[in-house]
């Protein structure tokens, strides 16, 4: 039985650098010119009120670009990109194409796009348990799945498999993070029936601690290529410094596919993967105690105990908890907290002997409405929930939480990255095609 084949480049000029990782792995060979072809990248979410760092966040539009236009040359004209980005308050997806330029990719190849988040889901079994799923991607012949070279805070690594839960409406989303269904589990079953004939890895930037513009990128000038998702994504965690059958999804996957988790067991072409691999963490590390993030202790914050997030954590949420956490520092005044304990996600409830019990979010809140050992409720509701509503009800309790701490540290985080040192944010703009 033959190896499945993946394909490692170093990035450099972007129209040769995909050429090549295409070559080597066969990426085209399966496709006909009669194709209706569905391109998926990864475009989680955007900003468009504070500053936002794309690296390692978001597929960069210069692959984008360049795999359209390898398309077109070989002859294929029925192109569409589509995504269903998070929805906070509203879908972003046309916004989020504007500002990647891909108006240009319509102007010169006719290429169309979709938001998913408009357009119809039709429902799947997948697995046991019932998803919709976008219809426009149901009705390609072939998708070719674009994911970003990343970690992520709840499921290690999001790479190529983790990339297709965009294609799910907001309410199986939410579902994929349910507290009797795990996260590892759920979400492997949309590569199933939404299966990639080509998968590209986007590694031009990889991001520790993410997948939101809080973890932090590196220039890592890399693509891998292949026309099987679970090579592509082992080959891709070893990238990242991770064995694939450590990964919970990824050996979930592996054992439902018959396919494997062992590098030894694909045949790499290009670059060598131990050369290229580097670490990134994709854990925020906490106390022992659970009580907060390890930097709240060492700043000697008492009083306060934010449990971690975990796989319940809808991403709506999951895009607030940093927020949170550094909105509770900005209100820290050397001297202990009023004995608060903080909750979210659907799983987590309240100990007893605390004060004060802030319940973060819709999950939160209805498993804890009527718990006995909460004293007093600080209920944030909403789906996700509102942190100017957070900001006024921490005040009320005396607790000095500033919103504009946050958004500092946002502008701290943007102006961190350089363009001196790599990061350019005209990879992010289609130019020229």
């Amino acid at each position: 039985m033959s190896k499945p084949v993946v394909s490692v480049v170093q990035f450099a000029e972007p129209y040769q650098s995909l050429r090549r990782a295409l070559d080597l792995c066969g990426g085209l060979q399966q496709f006909s010119k009669s194709d209706k072809i569905l391109i998926k990248p990864n475009l989680v979410s955007w900003d468009f009120d504070l500053p936002f760092p794309p690296y390692g966040v978001v597929t960069t539009s210069v692959v984008m670009a360049v795999l359209v236009r390898i398309l077109a040359e070989e002859g294929f004209n029925n192109i569409t990109i589509g995504e269903g980005p998070l929805m906070v308050p509203k879908t972003v997806g046309r916004a989020m194409f504007k500002e990647l330029g891909y108006p240009r990719l319509r102007d010169r190849y006719g290429v169309e796009f979709v938001d998913f988040n408009e357009e119809k889901f039709v429902k799947v079994d997948c697995g046991g348990v019932e998803l919709s799923l976008a219809e426009k991607a149901l009705e390609a012949d072939k998708i070719i799945n674009v994911p970003v070279l990343k970690t992520h805070n709840q499921s290690k690594v999001s790479l190529g498999i983790k990339n297709m839960k965009g294609c799910l409406n907001r309410k199986s989303k939410m579902f994929c993070h349910g507290a009797e269904r795990d996260l590892d589990h759920t979400f492997p079953h949309i590569a199933e029936k939404l299966p990639a004939a080509l998968t590209i890895i986007d590694g031009i930037f990889g991001l520790a601690k993410g997948p939101g513009p809080t973890g932090k990128a590196e220039r890592l000038n890399l693509l891998a290529a292949s026309r099987d998702t679970l090579a592509a994504d082992v080959v891709g965690a070893a990238l990242l410094g991770y064995r694939a059958g450590e990964i919970k999804h990824l050996a979930y996957f592996a054992g439902r596919s018959g396919g494997g988790t062992d590098l030894n067991d694909i045949e790499v072409r290009g670059d060598d993967v131990e050369k290229h691999k580097k670490f990134l963490s994709y854990d925020w590390e906490w106390t022992p105690e659970n009580t907060g993030p390890v930097g709240y202790a060492k700043r000697g914050i008492t009083g306060l105990a934010v449990r971690k997030y975990d796989n319940t954590m809808c991403t709506g949420c999951s895009m607030l908890f940093n927020p949170l956490l550094i909105m509770f520092m900005s209100a820290y005044r050397d001297k202990p907290f009023p004995n608060i304990e903080v909750l979210s996600g659907k799983v987590q409830k309240a100990s007893p002997g605390f004060d004060k019990t802030v319940l973060f979010g819709k999950c939160a809140c209805e498993l804890n409405k009527d718990n006995p050992n909460i004293n007093k409720a600080i209920a944030v509701k909403g789906c996700p929930p509102d942190l100017t509503e957070f900001e006024k009800a921490m005040r009320a309790e005396g607790v000095a939480c500033d919103y504009n701490q946050y958004v500092m540290y946002r502008h701290h985080i943007f102006n961190r990255y350089k363009k001196e040192d790599g990061f350019d944010p005209d990879l992010f703009k289609v130019k020229e095609t």
